[in-house]
């Protein structure tokens, strides 16, 4: 089932809605459902029982009253509101594995958006780019899951991260806890993205980083004599990508340690993810932190 799940292969099916459905089914269908049910649900209602169901759901009583097999199927008690905050700045627009991390954010956040509709949650959209700041503020209904997708699907990454003037809608809320799930490359240039998670944090919210790098990123796989470009700032370094290797590994593994470390000080969930990497791994996180939390 994880062949499914494979980045490359979910970035083929053109439709975010039918991606999202296939890789959060493949999920589902690869791990135990207890995962999800137990403990703070409560009854919701009946529906008819359909193979491969848990037989352990059926409900013998109406199958005495009506000759029929019935499941009983339950919600979580209490709802919540999840927020995805989405990093579309130039720099998401770098490409691995044949596609880019922008493409990478919108399937991974469409998945955990379905996921999160299936548990009943008002889901929530916050596009951060060229300084300013695109909202979709949380819903729970099929009609606004799909202008969530519809948004993801037209991502353009462009300019610097978002300008602190415009964070007035992240911090918005309706007074209760919730969950915000964060993805983004990490790339900054002032400290602007650990300032915007300082803030964040103080609301007492959970928090979920989902921080994306390219395979090509983690191993400087470039070779020979190469030009590189920042794509925010549009500066060119040229190096040799042999002789760089090393030191370029160092610095990257005390950056990655930094912010891992910084994050973690702020209880702040972490997870560096490749983009080569299949998507389960965050599906996975977010349902730990769904239920961790709430």
């Amino acid at each position: 089932m994880s062949r499914l799940l494979d980045p490359k292969i979910v970035m083929s099916i053109k439709s975010l809605q039918l991606a999202a459905k296939m890789v959060v089914d493949g999920f589902m269908n690869g791990i135990n459902k207890s995962t999800i049910k137990g403990p703070g649900m409560e009854f919701s209602q009946y529906r008819s029982y359909q193979p491969g169901d848990d037989l352990r759901s059926l409900d013998w009583k109406m199958f005495a009253r009506s000759d029929r097999y019935y499941i009983r199927e339950s919600e979580v008690e209490t709802n919540i509101s999840v927020r995805f905050l989405v990093d579309a700045s130039a720099s998401m627009n770098h490409e691995d594995n044949g596609y880019k991390k922008s493409t990478y954010a919108a399937y991974l956040t469409a998945s955990l958006a379905y996921l999160a509709n299936l548990q009943a949650d008002a889901t929530g959209l916050y596009v951060l780019q060229n300084g300013g700041l695109f909202s979709l503020v949380p819903r729970q209904n099929t009609q606004h899951l799909n202008r969530l997708f519809y948004q993801l699907e037209n991502l353009n990454p462009a300019g610097k991260f978002t300008e602190p003037v415009n964070y007035k809608e992240l911090f918005a809320g309706n007074g209760k806890r919730e969950l915000l799930v964060f993805v983004t490359d990490f790339y900054e240039e002032n400290g602007e993205i650990m300032a915007l998670l300082d803030k964040l944090s103080t609301l007492k919210h959970e928090i979920i980083v989902f921080h994306l790098i390219g395979k090509n990123e983690l191993e400087l796989d470039f070779a020979g004599y190469t030009t590189l470009e920042d794509l925010e700032t549009g500066q060119t370094i040229q190096i040799n990508a042999v002789q760089a290797q090393k030191t370029y590994k160092q610095t990257l593994n005390e950056r990655l340690t930094y912010i891992k470390t910084q994050l973690l000080n702020r209880n702040i969930f972490y997870r560096l993810i490749s983009m080569d990497q299949p998507l389960d791994l965050a599906l996975r996180d977010f349902l730990n932190q769904r239920t961790k939390g709430f």
